[in-house]
C-alpha cells in the first residue's frame, strides 16, 4: 500500500522483534517496520478489535502476567 509513512520510536521485547524477523524472512518483506504495518493494517481493517483487545488476552508473555 503505497502512501507517507511516518517514523516513530517505541519499545518492543526481544521476543516480539524476533516475531517480525522471522515474518519478514518468511514472508520475504524487505523490513521489520512492513511486517508491523501489514500487522497493523489487519487491526485495522479485519481484526474483532473487542477480542484482541480485551482484558483476558492482554498479558505479558515476557513475564506471563497480565498487563
Amino acid at each position: 500500500m503505497a502512501g507517507q509513512k511516518s517514523n516513530f520510536t517505541f519499545e518492543m521485547r526481544d521476543y516480539q522483534l524476533a516475531f517480525l524477523k522471522d515474518m519478514v524472512a518468511q514472508y520475504k518483506l524487505p523490513d521489520e517496520g512492513k511486517a508491523l504495518r501489514i500487522l497493523l493494517d489487519y487491526a485495522v481493517s479485519d481484526a474483532d478489535l473487542d477480542a484482541v483487545f480485551a482484558k483476558k488476552h492482554m498479558r505479558c508473555i515476557a513475564c506471563g502476567g497480565a498487563v
